[in-house]
């Protein structure tokens, strides 16, 4: 259900709520709901809309080695940050929900950012399925 609809049937219980001897306190709490579904669709706004499109590995690979794996302090080798090192399918295959929540929220790659489109590339490339194709 989408952010919309959400709010909608939040809407509807702040009227029925109005009109019943606890309207006060439900509308109030009504309207702390509303204020966390707001904050909960943060993540929702930075997710893309990765229908149709088809992320090949070897491009998603170029993006991490050049951007997470470049020196060994990172995700390197000898890298023991976070998921560790992101230097083969199988490392970074595994470390994919820790990927997707750094670049999702922009902590990654420290020190630097991704441009919208390679940041896209990781995000649907991992929603669609994070295949070595």
């Amino acid at each position: 259900m989408g952010p919309t609809m959400k709010n909608m049937k939040l809407k509807n219980r702040i009227i029925k709520a109005k009109k019943s001897k606890f309207g006060p306190t439900l509308v109030a709490l009504i309207l702390v709901s509303m204020a966390v579904v707001s904050c909960n669709n943060d993540d929702e706004a930075s997710s893309v809309d990765c229908s149709g499109t088809t992320v090949p590995f070897t491009e998603l690979n170029t993006i991490i080695q050049s951007s997470c794996a470049k020196n060994s302090s990172c995700h390197g080798s000898d890298s023991g940050n976070g998921p560790g090192p992101l230097l083969t399918y199988s490392q970074i295959y595994s470390a994919r929900s820790e990927i997707r929540t750094a670049v999702a929220n922009g902590s990654m790659p420290q020190g630097s950012s991704l441009s919208s489109n390679d940041k896209n590339s990781i995000l649907c490339w991992i929603e669609n399925g994070a295949t070595n194709n």
